[in-house]
């Protein structure tokens, strides 16, 4: 088992992880929903059976009249949204057409969420749970801690200087939870035919207004009532035109979500907007490094830090790091003063430049 060893940044699994078993908790609960009752009720006459009529509400959408959402329920229309299809005047015609593709919608986001996760593993290789060779229980034997100790030692010793491209890999699989999360609120925005977008913004403005002069966004967007037009034969021979209202109790469920994932998307946006900004500061300050390194690690001292920034580059502080976040915190300062101390002695990895200068990555 290596689940408990860290490879990434907290902000990194809100994406990978959190995201991912929200999305497909959602997608089991829509799914459960839809399948365990009836997704679609809809008002039928004695000539249309009830599970066709239901079956083709379902299948070939259902619509809302958009004039009818700012008229007085109760009154003037039975529902926000419902109203006669054939009034005088041009009616705008607003289609329902996602509630069957929302469980799948939600599968498939879960699994983009889960991608930039699975080419980090695949490029990581496992490095990191191999070098901590179970140094983060810290008990064993002194004879072999101090074996265990030696060799990470001689691998961070041999292969200093190596990791750049190692980290900047995962540099990029964190730029591509950031593209990820915004291509995803464009996604959802097609999803929904342009009303995503503002969707949180909409509800919040709704809420701090007053409601009898705004239509309801959730209403809008997740219906509870449409109506739905069916066509068949009559006796005659002739088409006949059936008008039915259809009840969604499934989009009481949908509307809950999307608020939700709204919020939580532009969360994530944020973060990772400021761990991308954390990062460039890390690639092009050493100082930051050092300073970044010292207020998470305070057992080591501050000389042998400066020592392994000046004479190693941003990968090698990269992996230094996410040991230290594996590995025992007393086994981990030894480790980090004895390479600085090696450093500090043999001249093998010297970086060109000012004596007691902190060199760019």
């Amino acid at each position: 088992m290596v689940s408990h060893v860290k490879i990434d940044s907290p902000v990194f699994r809100l994406h990978t992880n959190a995201t991912v078993i929200l999305l497909i908790t959602f997608s089991i609960a829509v799914t459960t929903r839809q399948y365990v009752g009836n997704p679609i009720d809809c008002v039928h006459t004695r000539d249309i059976p009830e599970d066709v009529l239901n079956t083709y509400c379902w299948i070939h959408s259902t619509y809302t009249v958009v004039d009818a959402f700012m008229k007085k329920q109760g009154s003037e229309v039975p529902f926000p949204g419902v109203h006669n299809s054939q009034g005088r005047g041009p009616l705008t015609i607003k289609h329902t057409k996602y509630y069957q593709w929302v469980a799948f919608t939600l599968f498939f986001q879960a699994i983009l969420f889960y991608t930039p996760r699975w080419l980090w593993k695949s490029w990581e290789g496992g490095k990191i749970h191999a070098l901590i060779m179970d140094l983060d229980i810290g008990i064993c034997s002194e004879a072999e801690k101090k074996q265990k100790k030696k060799l990470l030692l001689d691998y961070l010793w041999e292969n200093l200087r190596y990791h750049n491209w190692w980290a900047y890999r995962y540099y990029v699989c964190e730029l591509l939870a950031l593209i990820n999360v915004i291509g995803q609120m464009f996604l959802m925005n097609r999803f929904f035919d342009g009303e995503f977008m503002t969707f949180g913004l909409d509800v919040i403005d709704y809420m701090e207004t007053d409601q009898e002069d705004r239509m309801d966004p959730m209403i809008y967007i997740f219906p509870r009532m449409t109506k739905c037009t069916f066509f068949k034969y009559g006796s005659s021979g002739e088409v006949e035109k059936h008008d039915a209202i259809c009840i969604l109790p499934l989009n009481v469920v949908n509307e809950k979500i999307y608020i939700f994932l709204w919020f939580w998307f532009i969360l994530l946006t944020f973060l990772t907007l400021l761990t991308l900004i954390y990062r460039v500061v890390i690639i092009f300050s050493p100082r930051m490094r050092v300073y970044l390194f010292r207020m998470r690690f305070r057992l080591v001292r501050r000389d042998a830090i400066e020592i392994i920034v000046r004479r190693s580059k941003m990968g090698d502080w990269f992996l230094l790091y996410l040991l230290g976040e594996n590995i025992d915190t007393v086994i981990f300062r030894d480790v980090v003063q004895d390479l600085a101390n090696r450093l500090g002695h043999n001249q093998h990895h010297r970086v060109p430049g000012l004596k007691g200068e902190i060199q760019d990555a």
